[in-house]
């Protein structure tokens, strides 16, 4: 399920660092704008401590976590709507992307340059979305004209849904305002919106990043941003970069956790922001249990078990027949699968069961 998250931001921000962070990637992290000019592309793995736990307890051949994709993009200037700098190129890159990650510069640092010559992430954080507001309100215009007159002459409904949709958002762009502050309630809306792809409608995270001794309580421009994001349903999370950089370079488990300790945090900053951009693309975990692979599946949360065991292959939904399925904390608490199995713990479910996240999954299947 190759969904991804997109590291946005304006040049000189910590994208390119917090990138080679999360990744064994190496992308070039210099102080001068644009020195990521292809997106890089990083499968990262996210951390989960339930399939340790399961592990330890099965002691399978094999441990297969799941995977999210990160892509860094190129850093994004004033009037890149317009093609400025790689204005065109950061677009085309962000919209290919499902969800976005914007890191904004909260630390002062004399050594590093900032393009506009000071610290302020709100007003960098509405660069951006201005930007991007001014290319989705393009995008809208275009999209009225070509649906109009159907919509208001030819009796087509799909049209008729289609054009309203577009005047409600094109009313929210027009007041400096995203696409994803802009709800609908039926299910064909959503989905008709969903299909216009546009840039401000992706869920976003905003990543403060911070000096070392902000890590653990923000600072006044973190603040700044909460004030100013108080409105959006988006996630703040903040993250000292260049700290989490000399964390990633420390070669053992113990170096990293007394490091972290030193600083006052419990696990790394990078740990929380996979999991937060797992959980930002509306994913869940199910998992799979045996002597040869204890394994972590990924499915969007909401889904059904034929389309959760499609994952594992598209035989399996194909020839659904049945999910025997266990809970995780049941399985913790009793040990084992025989031991869950003698105490009535496991159920037998249908093709109507919405998998839950940390369930424990076996497929009955015939083709």
């Amino acid at each position: 399920m190759a969904l991804q998250c997109g590291i946005v931001g304006l040049p000189n921000v910590g994208k390119s660092t917090l990138f080679n962070c999360l990744s064994n990637a190496k992308a070039q992290a210099a102080n001068f704008p644009f020195c990521t000019i292809e997106p890089n592309v990083g499968v990262i793995t996210v951390p989960d401590e339930r399939l340790t736990k399961l592990s330890e307890l099965v002691n399978p051949q094999r441990v297969q976590p799941t995977t999210v994709e990160i892509v860094d993009i190129a850093g994004l200037v004033k009037g890149a709507s317009k093609g400025e700098g790689l204005g065109n190129k950061f677009l085309a890159n962000i919209r290919e992307t499902d969800a976005i990650l914007h890191v904004l510069r909260c630390f002062d640092d004399e050594n590093v340059t900032h393009v506009d010559g000071s610290v302020n992430p709100v007003r960098d954080k509405e660069i951006i979305d201005y930007e991007l507001q001014l290319k989705d309100l393009e995008t809208v215009d275009a999209r009225i004209q070509k649906v109009q007159k159907q919509a208001q002459t030819g009796g087509d409904k799909v049209a008729k849904m289609t054009y309203d949709i577009l005047i409600k958002y094109k009313e929210a762009l027009e007041q400096g305002k995203s696409a994803r502050t802009v709800t609908f309630d039926s299910k064909d809306e959503q989905k008709v919106a969903r299909e216009l792809f546009l840039l401000t409608s992706k869920p976003v995270m905003y990543v403060c990043n911070v000096d070392e001794s902000s890590a653990v309580n923000g600072n006044k421009y973190v603040e700044m941003v909460r004030e100013a994001t108080k409105d959006e349903d988006a996630e703040i999370l903040v993250l000292a970069v260049k700290t989490e950089s000399d964390i990633a370079e420390l070669e053992t488990y113990e170096d990293r956790q007394m490091f972290l300790e030193e600083v006052g945090l419990e696990e790394s900053g990078v740990s929380r922001l996979i999991r937060s951009a797992y959980a930002l693309l509306n994913l869940e975990t199910y998992f799979t249990a045996g002597v040869q692979e204890v394994r972590a599946w990924t499915y969007e949360k909401g889904w059904k078990a034929p389309q959760c065991a499609g994952v594992i292959h598209t035989d399996f939904e194909k020839g659904f027949i049945r999910a025997e399925v266990i809970k995780y904390e049941d399985f913790i608490s009793y040990g084992s699968e025989a031991a869950v199995k003698e105490a009535g713990k496991l159920s037998v479910e249908g093709k109507e069961y919405i998998v839950q996240d940390g369930d424990i999954m076996h497929f009955r299947f015939n083709v």
